[in-house]
């Protein structure tokens, strides 16, 4: 058995839905576990209408296109009336009722019973045509199958009950085919609940683990894990072979081909990873795996903008030491700010951290009652694994370097224009 995992690019209209037909098709005999992101771009859609209802703005309006979106792609894929109709009727009355009767949750609550409608539309709708198209499809429910606290938008999972879930409903299947959903999962008394942004990659590795797949492809818009992102690096490389370790280390410093939470649990199984091309299928891509001989040959840069550098020192210019660091993580932890860099000296701890202003000035705030603080906006952070000199300088050519880290494999420069 193979899981493919389809995110939101490759299934964003009827095309990408019959493109994905298309590929399923050439792996015929095969049991396949499809997992299927939202459609396009209608996570962002669905934060929308969250942050409406929040704000006491109209959300109906946009929540009504999200259904009419669907339905439209529905019609040009099925030419009868059938399940999937059923099941987007059922899904809008659900949405509705549950935002009219609502009584003031919190955001990150509302969030997760919203926004995974997402990945129920794209799922039903795929499992639909894919019926319609002879291939005998089950819909399985991840809210039913991976298992999970209630710590919403970025819920833990029950490892034990989600492998004994997941085992007993592929073992129950009446079909070779099995569309489920990623990003989401089923929490306490029955609240759907959300892996994390881009969770989808973690949800294909949750069910390969879980029912021991022999591999998980990860079917992107790119040829592979390239070496740089195309929009920042000109002449980019496909890496064609990496270690579990090197995709760690990539995803860690923000290469956003592969989530974060994905390559453990395929580690812990030795179950190989591929990422290949929707557009390009018969292309061979790149394969993670256990293999590290390959992983220092080609050079990759990571390039991450509106990055902020926070300077935090004690008011009596007495030393940062651990009771200090403590209760500076601590408060990075309790606003859900992620640090990107971080170096200390005898009297201050630096960090660089993503430019979210409303987290940033919450920090910000809290940090000034007992520290001084400074900061330094606008800045690039680039991450070179297996980096050169020569490479090094030519890319710091005209930037003012305002914290640098070296490694034997990496090196990681924040950056600002001169002048």
């Amino acid at each position: 058995m193979k899981v493919f995992k389809f995110g939101g690019a490759s299934v964003k209209d009827a095309a990408g839905v019959k493109n994905l037909a298309q590929i399923i098709k050439s792996f015929d005999q095969l049991e396949l576990f499809i997992v299927v992101s939202a459609m396009g771009k209608t996570t962002n859609v669905l934060e929308g209408v969250v942050k409406a209802y929040i704000a006491k703005r109209d959300w109906a309006e946009v929540l009504n296109g999200v259904f009419d979106a669907h339905l439209k792609v529905l019609n040009e894929l099925v030419d009868e009336h059938g399940d999937g109709h059923e099941a987007i009727e059922k899904i809008k009355h659900y949405a509705h009722t549950f935002l009219e009767q609502d009584n003031e949750s919190e955001y990150d609550f509302l969030y997760d019973q919203i926004v995974s409608i997402g990945e129920i539309l794209s799922s039903k709708i795929i499992a639909a045509y894919l019926n319609h198209q002879g291939l005998s499809c089950a819909w399985l429910d991840a809210r039913k199958l991976i298992h999970t606290d209630n710590n919403y938008r970025a819920a833990r999972v029950d490892w034990d009950k989600t492998s004994a879930l997941c085992q007993e409903a592929w073992g129950k299947k009446e079909a070779k085919l099995v569309v489920s959903q990623g990003f989401i999962g089923g929490g306490d008394h029955n609240r759907m609940t959300t892996l994390g942004r881009e969770g989808s990659d973690f949800s294909a590795a949750i069910f390969a683990y879980c029912l021991d797949a022999e591999s998980v492809t990860i079917w992107k818009d790119v040829p592979g894990v390239l070496n740089a992102d195309p929009k920042y690096f000109n002449n980019t490389i496909l890496l064609p072979n990496i270690s579990y370790r090197e995709a760690v280390e990539l995803s860690y410093y923000g290469a956003s081909v592969i989530h974060p939470k994905t390559i453990k649990p395929l580690e812990n199984k030795l179950i190989p990873l591929n990422v290949k091309s929707f557009l390009h299928p018969e292309d061979t891509g790149t394969l993670i795996n256990k293999n590290t001989s390959e992983d220092s040959k080609i050079a990759s840069y990571i390039f991450k903008e509106n990055q902020v550098l926070l300077s935090v020192s004690s008011r009596d210019f007495s030393f940062i030491v651990e009771e200090h660091m403590s209760d500076i993580f601590n408060r990075f932890s309790k606003h859900k700010l992620k640090i990107n860099t971080m170096q200390n000296s005898a009297i201050s701890f630096s960090v660089s951290v993503d430019a979210d202003k409303d987290k940033l000035d919450a920090l910000i705030a809290d940090l000034q009652r007992d520290y001084a603080v400074l900061y330094n906006d606008g800045l690039e952070l680039l991450t070179i694994r297996h980096f050169n000199d020569k490479i090094a300088e030519e890319l710091a050519k005209g930037k003012e370097i305002l914290l640098q880290q070296k490694t034997r494999h990496t090196l990681r420069m924040l950056m600002r224009k001169r002048g």
